[in-house]
């Protein structure tokens, strides 16, 4: 299994667009959150998401997009046993990969062990689009891992793998952007698609809104499924878990230690 022809190359030039774009929007449109602390979180952010990116190339070099090429050449999958338009294949493909998603974040809150490698993510004391960097590497490849088989099981042809990586990336970066979205604009926005409005809610330290809004890209499922919620109990929000102080929340060794540390 490969990866396609500058599949990598254009996810993370479209990565870095989307992050740069966003911190400069956050200066002049800068959210409700509390100040973001720079120079204490931004190396711990930066720093786990590099370390993501290298075992990923070295444990699981093929990624999501090459185990779906493999799929598709060896006619394995449901999709690619079926013969339908290529368009609504991949419509098909997103929807399904999004539904996925958001199952397998619910399961990242709902089971104890897993909680402590999602756990990391939601330390951070404050959000802006760096947070979107912040997860374990344990947590990265079990997710990355849970999309190859995806991939390869339902068939997702591998244009809509790519696609679908770069939406879940780039969504990500907004979701968490500290950005001021006014009332008019995110309260239809939202009906189909998650806001950063929306996604703050779910890191607050209030235990049951952790357990809200758990959409990616899509807000239908939260929707759907009973994990929506529209504001917050109390603003303005309180960010992260709570034992877990601000050192602890900040260091790049302390959060690799986190899943390993128990906690009330």
């Amino acid at each position: 299994m490969v990866d396609l022809p500058g599949d990598i190359a254009l996810r993370g030039g479209i990565f870095l667009g989307v992050l740069g774009t966003l911190m400069v929007l956050e200066v002049f449109l800068r959210g409700p959150n509390p100040p973001p602390m720079r120079g204490r979180r931004w190396p711990a952010n930066a720093g786990l998401v590099l370390l993501d990116t290298v075992l990923a190339r070295l444990l699981l070099p093929a990624g999501v997009v090459g185990a779906a090429a493999w799929a598709q050449a060896q006619g394995f999958g449901l999709l690619n046993q079926l013969a339908w338009p290529a368009w609504l294949e991949f419509g098909i493909a997103l929807v399904l990969l999004d539904l996925a998603i958001y199952w397998q974040h619910r399961l990242l809150h709902a089971w104890p062990l897993l909680w402590r490698l999602h756990r990391v993510h939601h330390t951070d004391r404050t959000l802006d689009a760096t947070s979107a960097l912040r997860f374990h590497p344990l947590e990265m490849l079990l997710s990355l891992a849970i999309k190859i088989a995806l991939a390869v099981l339902l068939g997702i042809p591998p244009v809509a793998a790519m696609v679908f990586e770069v939406l879940l990336s780039s969504f990500a970066l907004v979701t968490h952007a500290n950005l001021a979205l006014p009332h008019w604009l995110d309260r239809p926005v939202r009906a189909l698609l998650v806001t950063p409005n929306m996604h703050r809610i779910h890191h607050s330290t209030d235990v049951d809104e952790q357990h809200r809004n758990f959409g990616f890209n899509l807000s239908l499922w939260d929707h759907v499924f009973g994990s929506f919620v529209a504001h917050a109990r109390s603003q303005p929000q309180d960010f992260g878990v709570d034992g877990v102080d601000m050192d602890e929340a900040t260091g790049f060794v302390a959060l690799l230690r986190e899943p390993f540390v128990t906690r009330d």
